[in-house]
């Protein structure tokens, strides 16, 4: 089981730069984790793949990296940390 109260707000917002920073492809590339298929993070108008992102917010926070798997994605996991971090997730469409 993950320990996300480790993972704090700051810890996804240095997350979503990196995200900026590299751009989609070269970001997987070094954390692992690929497009979003059910969900997204909108922050400031943009939209990120929220499970890479708190992946990596993750990794930021505890220097462990979570593969994909190691996770879920939907609202039991991913969507419901980042809600109590005070983010925004919405299904894709």
């Amino acid at each position: 089981m993950v320990a996300w109260d480790s993972v704090s707000r700051d810890d996804v917002l240095r997350a979503i730069k990196e995200y900026d920073r590299l751009g989609a492809e070269q970001f997987f590339a070094q954390h692992g984790f690929g497009q979003s298929r059910s969900y997204e993070l909108i922050w400031e108008k943009r939209h990120y793949p929220h499970k890479a992102i708190l992946g990596t917010a993750y990794e930021f926070a505890t220097g462990q990296r979570l593969a994909p798997g190691d996770f879920e994605g939907g609202k039991a996991g991913a969507v419901r940390v980042l809600g109590k971090l005070g983010f925004t997730v919405e299904p894709l469409g």
